[in-house]
């Protein structure tokens, strides 16, 4: 395994990384999780990712329950949380119990590290921007817990290059501590935000990644091109169908048989391939994995060191498959 700095923290998480979205407290058996997350920690793995609003709750309380037994020491992983949606998602959740006011993002914290079994988390994010409470609250609220002892650092999923810069704006008019990192969705097929809309301020403020998705929902497994219907699939889940109709494409069907082909002539599997490339960008600070298998997740640790077959050439290769120009300037 291999470490890279979280943006302009001193702190180092492993390049790859265990997720827990659809998968714990819902997809997988709590056996299941429990193989993974020793499976991860055995392969060099210090990050585990984790919110409010995932399997309602239940995916904290089996991530939990895992840290407890592993006994690992506390200072050998991190683990975080999210703050937004509420516990019971925006529709059953009362008001005071979704945002990022001050009253949720503290209680939904002191929910978290119960739920998870630990006394302070290590990153927690804003999982969404909240339009009804000003940002200057949200900035109070998240500096106030990491002068509590309560998280170490936080950051933001899914914002926007402005809204990150607004936060640090609050940030240093009043002295206080700013985002260090976002988690956004990057894979092949998911690219601008990553790419293009934060590519300043990753030289003004020093932003971290945690990248979500780089298979692009399975996607880019190549499962799709064989079926139409691939059974048990995180797409085929309930209240998910905005995003297969937005990723399972007739265009991004036709892309990925050209990225098999180069996969294939390299000798790596289209996950490997995929993950891989995310992996060459510098500004991704850790590529969180979504593994539903043990031996899927042992599969996609050979990304590793399949980022060094990633050439110039071949990512020139891989730009052209995509449709865009050679010599990508992020690369």
């Amino acid at each position: 395994m291999e470490y890279r700095r979280l943006g302009k923290s001193g702190l180092q998480l492993s390049e790859l990384s265990l997720g827990s979205w659809l998968t714990f407290g819902k997809q997988i058996g709590n056996n299941i999780a429990e193989d993974l997350m020793k499976i991860a920690f055995d392969n060099g793995v210090n990050f585990f990712d984790n919110a409010e609003i995932y399997a309602r709750g239940e995916s904290e309380k089996v991530m939990g329950k895992i840290l407890k037994k592993m006994k690992w020491d506390r200072d050998s992983y991190c683990v975080s949380s999210k703050v937004f949606f509420g516990k019971n998602g925006l529709i059953d959740s009362k008001p005071t119990q979704k945002g990022l006011h001050r009253k949720h993002v503290m209680e939904a914290c002191e929910q978290a590290m119960k739920r998870l079994q630990v006394d302070y988390l290590d990153l927690y994010f804003c999982h969404r921007p909240d339009k009804n409470t000003p940002i200057e609250e949200t900035v109070w609220s998240m500096h106030n817990l990491i002068t509590q002892g309560k998280i170490l650092y936080w950051g933001t999923s899914e914002w926007s290059a402005q809204e990150i810069m607004e936060a640090h704006m609050v940030a240093k008019q009043y002295h206080l501590i700013g985002p260090t990192m976002e988690q956004p969705q990057y894979n092949m097929l998911t690219r601008n935000k990553v790419e293009v809309e934060f590519s300043q301020i990753y030289k003004t403020v020093g932003l971290g990644t945690t990248i979500w998705s780089p298979l692009s929902s399975g996607v880019l497994t190549g499962k799709y091109n064989k079926s139409k219907q691939p059974k048990n699939t995180r797409l085929e889940m309930e209240g998910l169908e905005w995003l297969k109709d937005k990723t399972v494409t007739k265009e991004n069907l036709k892309t990925v048989e050209k990225l098999e082909k180069i996969g294939s002539d390299l000798g790596l599997s289209l996950p490997i391939l995929a993950i891989a490339w995310c992996l060459k960008n510098p500004n991704v600070s850790t590529v969180m994995l979504g593994a539903s298998k043990t031996a899927q997740l042992k599969e996609n640790f050979k990304a590793i060191a399949a980022k060094e077959k990633l050439t110039p050439d071949v990512m020139n290769a891989i730009e052209k498959a995509l449709g865009n120009k050679p010599e990508h300037p992020i690369f």
